[in-house]
C-alpha cells in the first residue's frame, strides 16, 4: 500500500538507502520536486493545448479558400456540359471562366477595408455567405446571363476569402511556424480543385442538362462548415491591438503562445507596431492608402516583393493548365469526355500532395529556396509541354509526355510559388498596412489570372497550344530572376523583425551602432607611441 497512516508516501525512486525508506509529504524536499514536476507538465500541456488551438484555427480559417480551388477545378470539366446545355460559344466559355477571377479583385479591393472595420473573423463569414448566393445562382441559372450573374457574386465572396485568410493566419501563428500554417489557404485551394475534378468525373455520367448543375451546387457544402468554424476560432489578436481592445487581445495570445512572458512581449511588440501605445489614435484608411500609393523606399520594397511575386504566380500559366487541363490532353490525343475528365483527377492528386511537401519544407529550408526550386522547375515543365504537343501530338507518347509534363508542372507550382507567394504576401506588409497592402496583392493576382483564363483559347487558336506554353515558359525565366533580385529571406523572423528588415534606415543605424560598440573595444594606442 502506497499511503500510510502516518501520512507517508512512499517514492521507490527516491529511496535514502537501501531499507526502503518512507519519506513525509510535507518535508521541502519532496514537494520542491512534486511542485517541478507539476510545473513541467503544466507546461507540457499548455504547450500542446495551444499548438492544437492555433492549428484548428488555421485549418478552418482555410476553408473560403476551398471554395476558390472547388470552383477552379469543378468549372474545367462542367463547361464541356454547360457548352452543350446552354449552346454557348468558346468566346462565352472564356468569359465565364475568366470572369471570376477579375470580379474578385472587388472583393480583394473591398476585404482590405472590410476586415479593418469589421475584424478578420467576420469577413471570413462574409466572404462565405456571398459565395453561398453565387452558387445557388449559378446552379439554378437557366441561361448564360443568369449563370454569369451567379459567377459575378461567387467572384466577389472569393475575392473576399483568399485575401483575408492568410493575413489571419500570419497574425494568429507562431513565427517558427507560420509559413507552414500561413501555406494552409493553398493547401485548401488544390484539395478543393481535386474535389472539383472528382465531381466533374463522378457526374459526368448523368444527362447534360442536370450533371453541371449538380456540379456547381455542390460547391455550397463547404461555406455551411465554415459558418460553424466561426464558433471556434477566435479574433486576430493583432486587430484587436489596432481596435485598442488589449485585454481581449492579451487572452487571444495566451491561447496561441505557451509562455507568460512571451504573451507580454508579444503584446507590446504589437502595440508598438499598431502604433496604440499610450493610447494612440488607430490608423485612418485615408492615411493607410496614402501610404501606399505614396510609399516610402521600404513600402515601395514590400510592395514590388509582395504584389510581383503574386502577378508572378499566376503570368505563368497556372490556370491556364488548371482550367482548360482538358482542353490541353484534347490537343494532344485524348478525344473522350471521360478519359479527359480522369485526366484532369490525376493533375488534381498530383496537386495536392505536392502541396504537403511544401508545409514540411517551408519553415526548414526557407521561402526562396523552395522558389528557387518551383520556379525553374516549371520553366522545364512548360518547355517539355510546349515540345510534347508541337511535336508529338496525337501519339500515344505525346500523350503521355503531356499528361507527364502537366502533372510536374503543378507539383512544382505547389511545392513552391503556390504556396511561398500567399505567405510571403501576407507576412512582409506592416500590421497598419498588411490588410490593405494584403489586398492589393491579391488584386494583382486576380487580373492577371483573370486575363490568362480569359484569353488562353483565343491565344492557343492563334499560336497553337504548344506555341501558348512556349510564352508561358519565358515568363517563367522571369520569375526566377524576379525571386533572385526582389524576394527576401523571411523564415523564422516575427511579422514585427521583417518589418525592420525593410527598413534600411534601421538597419544603417543599428549596422553603425555595432561598429561604434565594436570601436570603443579596441583600445587606442598611447600618443607619443
Amino acid at each position: 500500500m502506497g499511503i500510510e497512516e502516518n501520512g507517508l508516501e512512499k517514492v521507490g525512486l527516491n529511496r535514502t538507502n537501501k531499507k526502503n525508506k518512507y519519506r513525509r509529504m510535507d518535508s521541502p524536499d519532496l514537494r520542491e520536486e512534486l511542485d517541478e514536476i507539476s510545473e513541467y507538465e503544466a507546461q507540457i500541456l499548455r504547450k500542446s493545448s495551444t499548438r492544437k488551438f492555433v492549428m484548428a484555427s488555421a485549418v478552418f480559417a482555410s476553408l473560403n479558400s476551398v471554395l476558390l480551388g472547388y470552383d477552379v477545378g469543378v468549372m474545367s470539366g462542367a463547361v464541356i456540359f454547360i457548352k452543350e446545355d446552354l449552346k454557348i460559344s468558346d468566346v462565352q466559355i472564356e468569359v465565364l471562366i475568366g470572369i471570376l477571377s477579375i470580379i474578385s479583385l472587388l472583393g480583394s479591393l473591398a476585404g482590405g477595408k472590410t476586415s479593418d472595420t469589421i475584424g478578420r473573423k467576420w469577413t471570413m463569414a462574409l466572404a462565405a455567405a456571398i459565395f453561398q448566393v453565387g452558387a445557388a445562382i449559378m446552379a439554378l441559372a437557366p441561361n448564360f446571363g443568369v449563370l454569369l450573374t451567379g459567377r459575378l457574386f461567387a467572384g466577389v465572396g472569393i475575392g473576399f476569402g483568399i485575401m483575408i485568410a492568410p493575413v489571419y493566419i500570419a497574425e494568429i501563428a507562431p513565427a517558427i511556424t507560420r509559413g507552414c500554417l500561413t501555406s494552409f489557404p493553398e493547401i485548401s485551394i488544390n484539395f478543393g480543385i481535386l474535389l472539383g475534378y472528382i465531381s466533374n468525373y463522378v457526374f459526368s455520367g448523368l444527362p447534360a442538362h442536370i450533371n453541371w448543375r449538380i456540379m456547381l451546387g455542390v460547391g455550397i457544402l463547404p461555406s455551411i462548415f465554415i459558418g460553424g468554424a466561426l464558433f471556434i476560432i477566435p479574433e486576430s489578436p493583432r486587430w484587436l491591438v489596432m481596435q485598442n481592445r488589449i485585454d481581449e487581445a492579451k487572452v487571444v495570445l495566451q491561447k496561441t503562445i505557451d509562455n507568460e512572458r512571451e504573451v507580454e512581449e508579444k503584446l507590446a511588440d504589437i502595440q508598438q507596431a499598431a502604433g496604440t501605445t499610450n493610447n494612440a489614435d488607430k490608423y485612418e484608411p485615408k492615411a493607410v492608402w496614402q501610404e501606399l500609393l505614396h510609399p516610402t523606399p521600404s513600402v515601395k520594397k514590400m510592395l514590388i516583393a509582395g504584389c510581383g511575386i503574386q502577378i508572378f504566380q499566376q503570368i505563368t500559366g497556372i490556370d491556364a493548365v488548371v482550367y482548360y487541363s482538358p482542353t490541353i490532353f484534347k490537343d494532344a490525343g485524348i478525344s473522350s469526355n471521360t478519359e479527359l475528365l480522369a485526366a484532369t483527377v490525376a493533375v488534381g492528386f498530383t496537386k495536392t500532395f505536392s502541396i504537403l511537401i511544401a508545409i514540411f519544407l517551408i519553415d526548414h529550408l526557407g521561402r526562396k529556396p523552395l522558389l528557387y526550386v518551383s520556379t525553374i522547375g516549371m520553366t522545364i515543365c512548360l518547355v517539355g509541354l510546349g515540345l510534347s504537343l508541337a511535336l508529338l501530338g496525337h501519339e500515344p507518347i505525346g500523350i503521355k509526355l503531356a499528361i507527364l509534363f502537366v502533372c510536374a508542372n503543378v507539383a512544382f507550382f505547389s511545392v513552391g510559388i503556390g504556396p511561398v507567394c500567399w505567405v510571403l504576401s501576407s507576412e512582409i506588409f506592416p500590421l497598419r498596412l498588411r490588410a490593405q497592402a494584403s489586398g492589393l496583392g491579391a488584386v494583382g493576382s486576380r487580373v492577371s489570372s483573370g486575363l490568362i483564363s480569359m484569353s488562353f483559347l483565343t491565344v492557343s487558336h492563334a499560336i497553337t497550344v504548344a506555341g501558348t506554353f512556349f510564352v508561358f515558359a519565358v515568363i517563367s525565366v522571369l520569375s526566377v530572376v524576379f525571386v533572385y533580385k526582389c524576394v527576401p529571406e523571411t523564415r523564422g523572423k516575427s511579422l514585427e523583425e521583417i518589418e525592420v528588415m525593410f527598413d534600411e534606415d534601421i538597419l544603417l543605424q543599428s549596422s553603425e551602432m555595432e561598429l561604434a560598440d565594436t570601436a570603443s573595444l579596441v583600445p587606442k594606442e598611447p600618443n607619443g607611441a
